[in-house]
């Protein structure tokens, strides 16, 4: 018997469509507003609490180092967001369970295969002491623990060769560790400006949530949502005004989140392309693997180095720093919370084409490679100091200090 023999499936046949899973008595609706709701409230309040809080736990939760790198806050912030979040699923399960929904195991086993994530992650936000390999390595075990009891793996590619390795068990599993990670590792890296993380995995939830629907897996479109109910609870007290921030342990849960439904759907579905769950995470996947290749071999410094060259990271210092011009905090605040909507709309450019072709490998190939070619192109157009005018949207501020800026001769951002 599989381990995960025991998770109920969504009713009718897999590919059963809107007429099956969804239709029978509305409940699947039920189900999809139930997950919603209670995750998206239970996260509002705890974070609340938190922020509330944050005098008592702030020699702890607070991120009150203001100078590296990666740092664009004004003041001490708690960073225990990911709390907020993880209690949302869980209230969500337990109202599942409670109402007899039959998704609520699958809700349960996430939550349990995603502790270890969450857990190294949180240990981290409230110590400052855990490697980066470790949270890695504690991502890998919540992958492993997804390959056990959900018989969560990647078998297919839609690439020849690939797919005859991936036939071998071993081989399987190892790829499936990696993607876990990978993606995992990948959401902690964009998650540098305030609701620029939250919101992208909100949007790519709601893409895996949309084909999940139209296939009429009632399971995974539910909790796709679920996670996008938790997600923005958080997100309301993260932007703009950044009262609270994600974490590592909100990050690397969140990513997981997002490539354990990925990785189901694809599974369970064989119509949906592989392509389209990689189309949906593109954004966050590739921003790594270029700032790894950035890293190692245009700058020559180790991989895992944190820098403040990232492409958030430069729409922030060379659009918002002319956009808007003072130096106060509440000014420093408006220039993080302006920077997320430009990675919002790169991050939908993949999504759009993914939830139009999410059936065909070929034109989900081509607008990967496309996507690819916008990014680099825009990312090195940025770092010349060549930004499409078009991209630029000056406040009266910055207006002006933009021309205090060009009398001063040799003074250059």
């Amino acid at each position: 018997m599989p381990a995960n023999s025991w998770l109920p499936r969504c009713s009718g046949p897999a590919g059963a469509g809107r007429s099956g899973a969804f239709a029978h008595g509305g409940g699947g609706y039920t189900s999809a507003m139930l997950h919603l709701l209670v995750s998206f409230f239970l996260s509002l309040l705890v974070s609340l609490a938190v922020i509330r809080s944050s005098h008592t736990h702030a020699h702890l939760s607070g991120d009150a180092d203001l100078s590296g790198p990666q740092k664009f806050h004004a003041r001490p912030v708690p960073r225990i967001g990911g709390l907020g979040i993880y209690l949302g699923l869980l209230a969500s399960a337990f109202a599942a369970w409670e109402q007899g929904l039959s998704d609520a195991s699958l809700g349960f086993t996430l939550l349990l295969c995603g502790l270890p994530a969450f857990g190294a992650g949180l240990i981290e936000d409230l110590t400052k002491k855990v490697s980066p390999i470790l949270r890695l390595g504690a991502t890998v075990l919540s992958g492993a623990l997804a390959i056990w009891l959900l018989n969560a793996r990647i078998d297919h590619v839609d690439i020849v060769g690939l797919d005859y390795l991936l036939s071998f068990g071993a081989i399987s599993a190892v790829m499936t560790l990696v993607a876990v990670a990978g993606v995992a590792n990948s959401v902690n890296i964009i998650d540098g400006f305030n609701g620029l993380s939250t919101m992208c995995v909100s949007l790519m939830l709601l893409a895996l949530g949309y084909v999940a629907y139209q296939v009429g897996d009632i399971e995974l479109a539910s909790w796709a949502l679920a996670g996008i109910g938790a997600s923005l609870g958080f997100f309301i007290w993260n932007f703009p005004a950044g009262l609270i921030f994600l974490g590592d342990g909100g990050a690397y849960f969140l990513g997981f989140l997002f490539a354990e439904i990925s990785i189901l759907l694809v599974g369970r579905h064989p119509q949906v392309s592989p392509l389209f769950a990689l189309l949906v995470g593109i954004y966050p996947v590739f921003e790594t693997l270029f700032s790894i290749y950035r890293r190692r071999f245009i700058r020559a410094t180790p991989p895992g180095l944190p820098d403040g060259i990232h492409l958030h990271s430069l729409i922030y210092r060379r659009l918002m720093r002319w956009a808007i011009g003072a130096q106060d905090a509440r000014t420093l605040t408006r220039r993080n919370s302006f920077t997320a909507p430009y990675l919002w709309m790169l991050c939908i450019t993949s999504l759009v084409p993914a939830v139009l072709f999410w059936n065909s490998t070929p034109i989900l190939l081509g607008c990967l490679l496309l996507f690819c070619v916008i990014y680099v192109g825009l990312y090195w157009r940025i770092v010349r100091f060549r930004t499409p005018k078009w991209l630029v949207f000056r406040t009266a501020s910055g207006q002006a200090r933009r021309v205090r800026a060009a009398t001063r001769p040799g003074k250059r951002e």
